[in-house]
């Protein structure tokens, strides 16, 4: 049996049969590569932008909701010797945005009933959109500590605001209008998101957590470096939007 034959790093045997055809095609019988200088012909997201909002302040939480939604993140991420905690690293700006834009509303979602309670393996099956559920479960959140505590969530310490998350996770408290477990995995899905999303969406500030764990971003081009095993590159992460270096005229 003949052994197929290898392709160059990084190119696919379907890319090899599609270049191959077109250089028959050209009648040349054989592909050139092109090698492109100086600043790209296009701009990122040209045809499909990312949705941001260039808009200062918050679109979506009133300020009892800030107060006690970064409160929530701060604990869920706490600052450490690692990075800084998810107040910090704009969580809470993340979700805020979120909320305001089509996510917050499931618009890209079939929301139309019936509503039933499904299985695990299901998924979610909740009527509440996004924005319903923050802004029923924060209020029903805020009014359960003030029954409790005589507090609001942001006014308790740490290790009070800690005992109520888990209870609020394991489902242990009644919220109105909301079950607590579902909302906690909403806020905690949602935090880790801003956590670790690109930056053009409000979170993740200054990279911090792909600083930290070492993820160079939506780099252009690897293949300077795919021979280069075991070997620290230090890359300076990436946003989507592209770097600086990429937009000087060559």
């Amino acid at each position: 049996m003949r052994k197929p034959q290898k392709t160059l790093p990084g190119v696919t045997r379907r890319q090899v049969l599609a270049w191959s055809g077109a250089a028959l095609a050209l009648g040349t019988g054989s592909a050139k590569a092109a090698t492109l200088t100086g600043a790209p012909g296009w701009e990122p997201f040209a045809d499909n932008p990312p949705e941001t909002f260039d808009g200062k302040g918050w679109l979506f939480f009133n300020d009892a909701e800030v107060a006690t939604i970064e409160a929530i993140v701060d604990r869920l991420i706490p600052e450490d010797e690692l990075s800084m905690g998810g107040k910090a690293a704009g969580c809470a700006v993340f979700i805020d945005r979120q909320l305001h834009g089509f996510y917050g509303n499931f618009e890209r979602l079939y929301m139309e009933g019936p509503f039933h309670e499904g299985t695990p393996e299901q998924g979610d099956q909740s009527p509440l959109t996004p924005r319903q559920r923050y802004r029923i479960g924060l209020a029903a959140l805020d009014k359960w500590c003030q029954k409790q505590h005589s507090k609001g969530f942001h006014e308790l310490s740490g290790d009070d605001q800690d005992n109520v998350l888990a209870a609020l996770e394991k489902g242990e408290i009644a919220l109105e209008g909301i079950k607590s477990a579902d909302f906690f995995a909403q806020v905690l899905s949602n935090t880790t998101e801003g956590f670790f999303a690109d930056p053009v969406y409000g979170g993740n500030r200054d990279m911090v957590s792909w600083k930290m764990i070492g993820f160079p971003g939506a780099r252009y081009d690897y293949r300077d470096f795919i021979e280069r095993h075991n070997e620290e590159l230090k890359f300076t992460p990436v946003s989507i939007t592209g770097s600086a270096d990429w937009m000087k005229k060559g």
